[in-house]
């Protein structure tokens, strides 16, 4: 078994060491992308209560530094860029910096080749202890089968192992956003059609979504689509089925949509990002999975979450959806 990482205070004592003036520094990596970002926000939390007084850096990607700013959770945030091996001057940079903020542990939740080398980065020499896979690392996920667990107990156990117990569920309370600048009047659902551009077999056909909108407008719910600018053709397809329906592609930052799922009757959407802040913020949800994604492994969790999988999603049937809609 991996002895849990003591404190700074505990460890100086007993090795009879002068206890540091400045509080231990500690490094988290998460890179991304946006599900990801949201599936480790309890280990963010944990991390955070369990080291108070430390100073905590969160190395992550540009797309994520304003929304983790307000969570508290982190003293610093700084951008990894994601150096490509054509570009020695970068990896110099980066290793210089990682090496100069002397961090005295990290936690990788990446888990990744990239954040393997960033571990081999920090040497030669006395490297922090380091929470991850990398090889040679002080505190390694030792389980064989970590690559098979959904994301949330996969970083739940290297926590444990690392000494952090009582990883917290996922907590949005600290988001806020003004939402009435959308003019959405009463009872709504929110509509995620898009997803992975290189993946088209991960997206309900946009007609679907369409028929879905139709049927939601006639009940008196106004749809509300979502979505990356690149996907605003998904939203011109439902609004040609559906005229009632109001197209936001490109329009809301990740913070608003948290807030617009925290007031939306429910939602229903492909696997991807978006979802993943809309079922963690309590929205009634509705996933749609095919056959080329498991969602054992990433599938997005809240308290009111539905995961429906069919082997090819254009032979999901809408009422299969419909029906498994549960609007508040």
């Amino acid at each position: 078994m991996i002895a849990p990482w003591r404190s700074t205070k505990k460890y100086w004592l007993k090795n009879k060491a002068v206890m540091p003036d400045t509080p231990s520094r500690i490094l988290v990596i998460k890179l991304g992308a946006l599900g990801d970002i949201v599936l480790a926000l309890g280990p963010f939390a944990a991390i955070r209560r369990d080291h108070p007084d430390a100073h905590v850096t969160l190395l992550t990607t540009r797309p994520y530094v304003e929304f983790l700013k307000p969570s508290e959770y982190f003293d610093d945030i700084w951008v990894d860029d994601r150096p490509v091996l054509c570009q020695p001057h970068r990896w110099w940079a980066l290793r210089k910096r990682l090496r100069g903020a002397r961090f005295d542990k990290v936690y990788d939740l990446q888990t990744s080749d990239r954040s393997g080398w960033y571990f081999r980065l920090m040497g030669p020499g006395a490297r922090p202890q380091w929470s991850g896979i990398a090889a040679g690392c002080s505190h390694p996920h030792a389980n064989p089968e970590r690559d098979i667990m959904h994301s949330i107990e996969r970083q739940n156990e290297q926590m444990a192992m690392a000494g952090i117990i009582d990883v917290p569920a996922t907590d949005l309370s600290w988001v806020t956003a003004r939402i009435d600048r959308f003019d959405l009047a009463g009872r709504f659902c929110l509509l995620v059609p898009g997803g992975a551009l290189h993946r088209p077999a991960k997206r309900w056909p946009a007609a679907h979504y369409g028929a879905l909108a139709a049927k939601l407008a006639a009940d008196g719910i106004q749809p509300v689509i979502l979505g990356m600018a690149d996907e605003s053709p998904l939203a011109a397809v439902i609004r040609g089925l559906c005229a009632r329906a109001i197209d936001l592609t490109g329009q809301t930052s990740l913070v608003e949509i948290a807030a617009l799922a925290r007031a939306a009757s429910g939602s229903v959407g492909n696997d991807t990002g978006p979802m993943h802040m809309i079922a963690a913020a309590g929205c009634p949800s509705i996933v749609l999975f095919s056959a080329v994604s498991d969602p054992s492994l990433a599938a997005p969790r809240g308290p009111e979450t539905k995961i429906l999988q069919c082997g090819s999603l254009v032979e999901m049937p809408l009422d299969e959806v419909a029906a498994a809609l549960s609007l508040r």
